[in-house]
């Protein structure tokens, strides 16, 4: 049996790797401790997190503002709105994008040439916030849900990262065998294209799904109405205009001081706006590096 010699690295090949560990450790460091602290703020209690006790673990370990927040109407309804735009807004968005993605990433498609170029000129220029807010107005879906999702419903970027993806994943020849076989279009769509492009529809998923769970701008142009509001909409309410209804928290409000119990919120509505995402990316992260990866190749 051979054995394997482990080249030795030289002094300064060991340097480098040192330096770049500790930079990767304190980057790791700087990005975790924001997220560290607001998660141990938001299970400490009002007193610890004004007098600023709380550094990497809860103080007076308590769960008042989660409870505060869920009893409040308004953050309930915000919370619900986020998921039915995200969930919605998503199956519209990915749709679209497939439908369109898919028939310019065909040869045979004519015209495909001039669509990605008329689809590539949007990219540069737009027609403005003024002449978005006429359109949705003379749809008649101002003030409505669907002003939060036909506006957005196709981003020519993830079209262009799908179409790649297209491209270079199902051949021509497959196509080609399958029309032979007399598979129609859709059938082909929906029984080779959608089993086999996975990765890439967990990219757009998760593209639009965070767009959408964290859109506020759309909601603070077209919305009027609070319940129809979504959760960024009341979290910008919260942690930036300070407002907060304390007839909402009457029962909390009395246990607590009202400054406390301001900061209390703020942290735990972070952390409950923040949870989705966090939770949902761990299971899409596989597919979601390799549909990027191969979705950036030049097709």
């Amino acid at each position: 049996m051979f054995k394997t010699s482990r080249i030795r690295e030289s002094y300064g090949d060991r340097l480098f790797l040192l330096g770049v560990y500790t930079f990767l450790i304190v980057v790791t460091i700087v990005v975790l401790f924001p997220l560290i602290f607001i998660i141990s703020s938001s299970f400490s209690s009002p007193q610890a997190v004004v007098s600023g006790k709380v550094w990497l673990l809860p103080v007076d370990f308590t769960l008042e503002g989660y409870k505060a927040v869920f009893r409040n109407p308004q953050i309930v309804f915000g919370y619900l709105n986020s998921l039915y735009y995200t969930v919605i807004g998503t199956a519209v968005n990915v749709a679209l994008t497939v439908m369109l993605a898919y028939p310019l990433a065909r040869k045979t498609f004519y015209g495909r040439n001039f669509i990605m170029v008329l689809l590539v000129v949007t990219m540069m220029f737009e027609g403005g916030l003024i002449p978005l807010y006429l359109v949705v107005k003379n749809l008649h879906i101002l003030d409505t849900r669907w002003a939060m999702i036909l506006p957005g419903a196709m981003a020519v970027f993830q079209v262009i990262v799908a179409r790649t993806f297209f491209q270079t994943t199902i051949p021509e020849e497959i196509a080609e065998a399958a029309e032979l076989d007399g598979c129609s279009d859709i059938r082909f769509i929906t029984s080779m294209v959608i089993p086999l492009s996975k990765p890439i529809l967990a990219v757009l998923t998760l593209m639009y799904a965070v767009g959408h769970w964290n859109a506020y701008f759309d909601a603070l142009i077209f919305l009027k109405s609070p319940e129809l509001f979504p959760l960024q909409i009341v979290l910008r309410n919260i942690l930036i205009l300070n407002s907060i209804d304390p007839t909402m928290v009457t029962n909390v409000d009395q246990m607590l001081a009202q400054q406390g119990l301001k900061d209390l919120l703020k942290y735990s509505l972070i952390v409950v706006a923040s949870a989705p995402v966090l939770i949902i990316y761990p299971f899409v992260q596989k597919h979601f590096v390799k549909g990027v990866m191969i979705g950036s190749l030049k097709g």
